[in-house]
């Protein structure tokens, strides 16, 4: 009976393998297919108990691997820009800049997670995929512990984009809800190189 448990759980686990490399694989896929992107967003995050924490709206512009403009509209505005090295975070109101170098946590952010290094997915997450024909929801867990969130979705409309959610250790869900998205759009280099505006603190982390 012991041999027989076992030989089951073997079978089991293959399956779930299987399983994960093949979501991994579309996800990669879905993924790699956008080297540039372009699009608004809208985001709305609530408390555990569900009360409307804040909402904000945004422009978003993707290079991969790795460079983006996350750009958060008054009267929250706050501008993230990674040049791949190098992440600047802008708060207009607060006459600040803070600049500090890529950390393994931080492709853990909406951004990074569409502008990454896909092929990394598979390392860093269990994945799991659920195929409705036009819409496709993957399910990311964290494998580390000290990431930002706990559990992320992702879900592609057609072949792009459509929204994400990500729900935190608090209880905390952010929902991130894409339109207008454009793929492979042309994307100047200098737009992921942030110049620092005078008469700004400038934090170095």
């Amino acid at each position: 009976m012991l041999t027989l448990t076992l030989a089951v759980g073997s079978c089991a686990a293959l399956v779930q393998a299987d399983s994960q490399a093949e979501a991994a694989a579309e996800l990669n896929r879905l993924l790699s297919s956008a080297e540039t992107l372009q699009a608004d967003f809208s985001q709305m995050t609530r408390s555990a108990s569900g009360d409307s924490l804040q909402e904000t709206t945004g422009q978003v512009t993707l290079q991969r691997p790795g460079k983006f403009v996350w750009h958060t509209a008054p009267p929250l505005e706050q501008v993230l820009v990674s040049d791949g090295e190098q992440i600047w975070l802008y708060d207009p109101d607060l006459m600040q800049v803070t600049v500090q170098q890529m950390d393994p946590r931080l492709t853990h952010t909406p951004a990074l997670l569409l502008s990454g290094d896909v092929s990394t997915l598979a390392e860093n997450f269990d994945i799991h995929v659920e195929d409705s024909g036009s819409v496709v929801d993957f399910t990311l867990i964290p494998k580390a512990s000290d990431t930002l969130f706990e559990e992320l979705r992702l879900s592609f409309w057609d072949g792009k984009i459509n929204d994400m959610q990500l729900n935190d250790p608090i209880g905390q869900r952010t929902n991130i809800l894409f339109s207008d998205v454009q793929i492979n759009p042309e994307v100047d280099d200098d737009a992921f190189t942030f110049d620092i505006p005078e008469g700004v603190d400038v934090i170095s982390e």
